[in-house]
């Protein structure tokens, strides 16, 4: 212990620049985000925030792994979509995603490595890296200040000069917003400050201060975060080293394979029963063979949510059989992994029943985010399956690992795929064949669906010439500094004027 704390131990030198380098790394940050939208702005501090961890971490720092590979790749491609994309709900998730992802990235790069990647244990290191070790540092740099302003005072003369300088770094920009705000809420308050220097009399509680307290605020939080994993929290090798008491022994939860046989074969039974009657309508819907006394629109919208919800819980039933039952005999064993197979056979029918019952549904009446985001959702849990499927027949296959590594990948090919621009091709292709088309939805599409909006403005003589002037004026207005630079609201307003102003 004693050596790994020596080894993580860093000069008076590394502090001072650790902490200049917060300070140089918030003023990035408020000059890229204060006051103004997530654009190129968004990639750029990504990159500075990795070259700020990874200069102070480099002795830390293992061998390249591909998980960590793949990872950093995700990260920055979802940081690019501030850039190339323009939609508004990918924009909001990505905001959470990029932060959580960069979390995990930076234990499964500097962390102590308590848990493997896949283990559920790595989001409790990465969370108490933004909590814990983020407080465990929070005097650090007072600290630091007091030894480096009072070197050779004494010990008690030290303790209370050191208390005196934390509070008067405390209470002068408490001081400085106070003042201010009742400078300008009291004139009489504001004239007995005349015979202040005029300067002080014209504070304001405005931009300067508060880009002063944004800077402030995450110089800290730079900071400690880096030091967190700098100097980390020295493990209670006593606790670690005492006997296990038996009585919190976690309890190891296993099913017996005759109970899950019991259960798997009930199940399937009435799933059979459903899937054979459905074959009929599934493949005869368009054609008319619908259920006596059901309209089309009906029988798109009916039962949807149902096959979904049931194609769920088989998807848990079949991961809670395949991690927690116990090994029987290889008859009871080769006929449990019969039973799967066919659990998956009926849920996949299920889902490939309810998704046709969506596309129905969209033919009739329109596409929207909704419909396409739960299309994508249908697709995924469909590549679950099979990888369930697989893991039947290979035991040893990590399901946990293929299982992250697929809602990565899939989440970044969702905000690759253009959903807007894909919704709004499949309304105008509906448009062609049954000649209805919503203007007011497809007026509301994110910038990444304009060029496709003007074309068919174009061809249909100014369909919707109207509705795009809206559009332009409302992106002439949008804000044009750089950090918010957006590819995707560039391109639109550039054909936008092409179009409508030539």
């Amino acid at each position: 212990m004693h050596d790994k704390m020596s080894r993580t131990s860093l000069p008076k030198t590394s502090f001072w620049a650790a902490f200049i380098a917060a300070i140089v790394l918030a003023l990035v940050h408020q000059y890229l985000f204060f006051g103004h939208g997530l654009g190129v702005s968004m990639p750029i501090f990504v990159i500075v925030f990795y070259a700020y961890m990874y200069a102070f971490n480099r002795d830390r720092t293992p061998p390249s792994s591909w998980i960590g590979r793949l990872l950093f790749v995700i990260i920055i491609m979802l940081a690019l979509t501030y850039v190339l994309f323009n939609n508004p709900i990918l924009y909001v998730l990505n905001a959470l995603a990029i932060p959580a992802l960069i979390s995990v990235h930076m234990v499964l790069l500097f962390g102590e490595k308590k848990h493997d990647w896949s283990e559920p244990g790595m989001i409790g290191q990465a969370l108490s890296h933004w909590f814990y070790h983020n407080m465990r540092h929070i005097v650090t740099p007072f600290r630091m200040f007091k030894r480096a302003a009072f070197p050779n005072v004494q010990d008690e003369r030290k303790r209370v000069l050191g208390k005196v300088a934390i509070g008067l770094l405390i209470a002068l920009p408490l001081l400085f917003i106070i003042v201010s705000l009742l400078a300008s809420a009291d004139g009489m308050f504001e004239a007995l400050l005349s015979g202040i220097p005029a300067w002080i009399g014209t504070w304001s509680f405005g931009s300067g201060t508060l880009r002063l307290m944004w800077i402030c605020f995450f110089t800290f939080c730079f900071f400690c975060y880096l030091w967190g994993f700098v100097h980390p929290a020295p493990r209670d090798t006593e606790q670690e080293v005492q006997p296990r008491n038996p009585y919190y022994e976690p309890i190891a939860i296993k099913f017996d394979p005759v109970i899950t046989a019991t259960v798997l074969i009930v199940m399937n039974l009435v799933y059979v029963v459903f899937v054979v009657l459905q074959f009929g309508y599934l493949f005869g819907a368009w054609q008319g063979a619908l259920p006596e006394g059901i309209s089309y629109a009906e029988y798109a919208r009916r039962g949807f949510g149902e096959l979904v919800m049931v194609t769920g819980i088989n998807f848990v039933l079949m991961i809670s059989v395949l991690k927690w039952t116990e090994a029987g005999s290889g008859i009871l064993q080769k006929m449990n992994s019969g039973l799967l197979y066919v659990l998956v056979g009926c849920s996949g029918v299920m889902l490939y029943s309810g998704y046709t019952r969506l596309v129905m549904y969209e033919e009739a009446y329109g596409y929207t985010y909704t419909r396409y985001l739960v299309h994508a959702f249908m697709i995924f849990l469909g590549l679950l399956l099979l990888i369930a499927a697989v893991r039947i027949h290979i035991r040893q296959l990590p399901l946990a690992k293929y299982y992250m590594v697929l809602v990565l990948v899939a989440y970044v090919v969702v905000n690759y795929v253009g959903v807007d621009v894909r919704i709004a091709e499949n309304n105008l292709e509906r448009y062609r064949t049954t000649s209805v088309i919503d203007k007011e939805y497809l007026s509301g599409l994110s910038a990444d669906a304009i060029p496709l909006l003007i074309e068919f403005s174009r061809k249909e003589h100014g369909a919707m010439d109207e509705l795009l002037q809206g559009r332009l004026r409302s992106l002439t207005r949008e804000e044009k500094a750089w950090p918010a630079f957006n590819w995707a609201t560039y391109r639109a307003q550039q054909e936008l004027q092409d179009y409508i102003l030539k």
